[in-house]
């Protein structure tokens, strides 16, 4: 994989330069590039508890981007993946420190226990107050003696930076942040692994598959599971979770591993609700991108127990960037609808004959989601047959509501239903089209003449004329040639659609910011569409 980067040797540096740049003058660095990489707080001013950690990069924004007042006065930047030296730790620790002292906040991985813990050691010979605290929350491997260290050491950053910040004591803040350690408990999922920069990437965890307790530097889980979706998946975690918790309130931190989209954490931040441990989540941080992998495509759930005290320690105010805040958890406010959007229903009438032919069509699109989405996939976002099946489950779903005995409030009813249910501009225009067709019908002309009338009002919103490599290519030939039967209308469909794939280019839709090269050979989705629902018609008859 290929990576935004000029020397892999400079990409650190060069990456923290970056983030001292976008800090606006809130962050600065130690000299000693390259073997020394210590960000602190420019308004540091040594009055207070130092707190100081770092290791491995990669796992940005971990850790330069919890700097800050209220949490870390200065991390430590190793190489991707690589503890840093002893003298970078004490050139970080010798910086910062005050009488008030410095506490050492270290993930339980060997290389970050002995190079911080000997920068410690040298620091304290210099006369310095100094303590270190080790971070060991993951419960993937519960038989394990050293426990890794993940992301639930951003709870200690956060505790332990709030109370440094009020004036505590070193050994008030290194006493807390031992306790809230031993009230953590974090483990991670993955679909796929990391890729770190310079080197090939591993294809470990095989399609189909989710990696279980895994490590934040890539390291393998303990477990592969099959991958069903985000409900088990996150059951997984949970259940690995769970043994480990007390039935006390918990605070839950959801964690990007890097790669996963803000869509994905949202979904996954609510199925964690939704699971058996959901009751004892009071509060939240994130769903967010807070110590990642590089480019994994996983998620971490880290919860702690809640002492007097934490929630608000938790919630104190910082700047820092990577800090997404702590909310405490209420539940969701679902508001009217305002007027007008609530429509007026026609009231359900059954017909046997109407609800299976309409139920055979929406099967039809849900059975081509797949074939619909990989040619949109080829001239737009990959997304028609997804739209078409979704807003199809919804029409079954509301079948029963639909007065199916009467066609001409049927086709305002469907109208409604897909202006509801159908996203896009797809959705908008069928909607029109059936509203159209209804109030044609309404008016005394038979259903081939109402279907024209539909099609003529969408295409006077929507703009689009045959040619112009849309559903309009096969939709008006098939309602022009429905005289003639069905099987005269799938067969003008079926040419219409196959004709899009010669059209060079596109008038309408995300088609349209397309070159000839990618719009040759390939139906226009839309009209493939159709073209299958007209000739699924036609063998009905």
């Amino acid at each position: 994989m290929t990576h935004f980067m000029n020397k892999k040797e400079d990409l650190v540096t060069e990456a923290i330069d970056g983030a001292l740049t976008a800090a606006g003058g809130t962050l600065a660095r130690l000299d000693g590039y390259p073997h020394i990489r210590v960000v602190v707080r420019s308004d540091w001013t040594k009055s207070k508890v130092a707190l100081v950690s770092g290791g491995g990069s990669g796992h940005e924004p971990a850790h330069v981007g919890f700097i800050g007042k209220g949490m870390l006065t200065a991390a430590v930047c190793g190489d991707v993946f690589a503890s840093p030296s002893v003298d970078a730790v004490l050139a970080a620790i010798l910086a910062v420190t005050g009488p008030a002292g410095c506490l050492l906040i270290v993930k339980n991985y060997t290389g970050d226990r002995l190079n911080f813990g000997l920068a410690a050691e040298r620091a304290r010979a210099f006369g310095h107050k100094v303590d270190m605290v080790v971070v060991d929350d993951d419960v993937a491997l519960p038989d394990l003696p050293q426990a890794r260290g993940v992301a639930g050491t951003l709870f200690v950053h956060k505790i332990a930076g709030a109370l440094a910040e009020s004036g505590a004591a070193l050994e008030t803040v290194a006493e807390t942040a031992r306790r809230v350690i031993g009230n953590i408990k974090s483990i991670g999922m993955s679909l796929d692994t990391c890729t770190v920069p310079g080197s090939p990437k591993e294809h470990r965890i095989p399609q189909g598959k989710a990696e279980l307790g895994l490590g934040i530097h890539g390291e393998a889980g303990f477990e592969q599971v099959a991958f069903v979706d985000a409900k088990q998946a996150m059951d997984a975690v949970v259940d690995k979770l769970r043994v480990a918790m007390s039935d006390k309130p918990h605070v839950a931190l959801v964690n990007n591993l890097g790669a996963a989209s803000v869509l994905e954490m949202g979904l996954l931040a609510n199925e964690l609700m939704q699971s058996s441990i959901g009751h004892q989540i009071k509060w939240m941080v994130g769903p967010a991108s807070m110590m990642t992998s590089l480019d994994m495509h996983g998620f971490s759930v880290s919860v702690m127990e809640l002492a007097e005290g934490d929630a608000e320690l938790l919630s104190a105010p910082t700047p820092v960037s990577g800090w997404p805040g702590c909310v405490a958890l209420e539940e969701t406010r679902v508001l009217p609808l305002p007027d007008g959007l609530a429509p007026i229903k026609a009231m359900p009438s059954p017909h046997d004959p109407t609800r299976a032919f309409l139920t055979s069509c929406c099967d039809l699109l849900i059975s081509a989601e797949a074939k619909l989405n990989a040619l949109d996939a080829k001239s737009g976002d990959g997304d028609t047959g997804s739209t078409l099946a979704n807003a199809s489950r919804a029409l079954i779903a509301s079948i029963d509501s639909l007065p199916l005995a009467d066609p001409t409030q049927l086709f305002r009813a469907i109208g409604q239903e897909l202006s509801q249910t159908m996203g896009g501009s797809s959705g908008v225009l069928l909607a029109i089209f059936f509203a159209a067709a209804g109030d044609a019908s309404s008016s005394g002309l038979q259903m081939r003449d109402a279907l024209k009338a539909g099609l003529e009002r969408m295409q006077q919103i929507g703009g689009a004329k045959p040619g112009d490599r849309t559903m309009i290519d096969a939709l008006q030939p098939a309602l022009e040639a429905l005289g003639d039967g069905f099987g005269a209308a799938a067969a003008t469909a079926r040419k219409g659609a196959d004709h899009t794939a010669t059209l060079a280019k596109a008038n309408a839709g995300r088609a349209s910011y397309l070159n000839a090269d990618q719009l040759m050979g390939h139906n226009d989705p839309g009209a493939e569409a159709v073209a299958l629902l007209f000739e699924h018609v036609a063998r009905l008859q």
